[in-house]
């Protein structure tokens, strides 16, 4: 069989595309926006939506990951056809539908994070959902791009009629002045902010201890290491299960395919590590699906192992 050189391959595309252009003015004007970051999938008898919030892309460098040397993390981004030195940071929330509770895990960031990010509720109101018809808000950890969607930038509740739950271990370190006094940087901008979401509306929030059922057919798991008190939520329905990891896993490209690498992100690496293997591993053996919330777009899917980590594999789009 003739060999076909890359050269000629390409100059054989260039030919075919000439020779089937259209003529100008023949064709649709160029689209500005995205189509809606709306999702809707079955899980026995309740209805999931994943809400897309954005994404932020975040610059990095060689102190990302703590284990890992900047040239590692940018081959691995490589091999997800990623450019190197940046991470897209997708954010997508997800709404359970029980039947008779509308909860939402996680509220966006609002618009307060990244001008690519903020779009939840308009994806919401596509959804056809109120804010006001949200019952119940579970609060995975108090990081900014996951409670900031609770109030706006001028501080108005967004979902009046929801009942907020947090994590005890959570809300106990984040709101503990002498946690707040020795921090600096981001970590002190976080407790600032969890004063600023929370501070007024305190003794409206549910405290639960990881562990717990939480809602109707939804139990929390204790996931601590990315921050003390993160949570993750497994959510049953008829002979059907689903794993919302939150930040366990944070980038399937990056932490899912080396699970030992410990981002910066996380406040204790090594128990974020352990967290995330116990969690990979339990979802790979009970070939359960998974939703995690920096996934791409819907961000849910199945884990798979390989011989030296874990690999997405994204769910096919479906019927409802």
């Amino acid at each position: 069989m003739r060999q076909v050189s890359r050269r000629s391959f390409l100059t054989a595309s260039a030919l075919a595309g000439a020779a089937f252009a259209m003529p100008a003015g023949a064709g649709v004007p160029l689209a500005t926006t995205q189509g809606p970051g709306v999702y809707r999938f079955k899980l026995g008898d309740y209805q999931l939506t994943a809400l897309f919030d954005g994404v932020w892309y975040l610059p990095i460098d060689d102190k990302f990951v703590k284990n890992a040397s900047g040239a590692e993390v940018n081959q691995a981004l490589a091999a997800a056809f990623l450019p190197p030195n940046v991470l897209p940071i997708s954010f997508t929330a997800l709404m359970v539908n029980t039947g008779a509770k509308l909860v939402l895990i996680d509220t966006g960031t609002a618009g307060q994070i990244a001008d690519t990010a903020g779009s939840m509720l308009d994806n919401l109101k596509i959804a056809g959902v109120r804010p006001d018809a949200i019952d119940t808000i579970l609060i995975s950890h108090f990081h900014p791009d996951h409670i900031d969607g609770i109030k706006s930038k001028d501080g108005e509740k967004i979902f009046p009629n929801a009942e907020i739950l947090v994590p005890e271990p959570e809300w106990t370190f984040w709101m503990d002045d002498s946690n707040m006094e020795p921090a600096t940087g981001a970590v002190k901008r976080y407790f600032l902010n969890g004063r600023r979401i929370f501070g007024d509306i305190a003794k409206e929030v549910r405290r639960f201890k990881p562990g717990a059922e939480v809602a109707p057919g939804i139990v929390s798991v204790p996931a601590f290491g990315h921050t003390p008190g993160h949570t993750a939520f497994a959510i049953h329905s008829g002979n059907q299960s689903m794993l919302a990891m939150s930040d366990t896993v944070r980038n399937p490209y990056l932490f899912a395919r080396q699970p030992d690498w410990q981002p910066s992100f996380d406040m204790d690496g090594p128990q974020a590590v352990a967290a995330r293997r116990q969690m990979l591993d339990r979802v790979v053996a009970d070939r359960m699906l998974v939703q995690a919330y920096h996934f791409p777009f819907p961000a849910c899917g199945h884990m798979v192992k390989t011989a030296t980590g874990y690999e997405l594999v994204p769910v096919e789009w479906q019927p409802l």
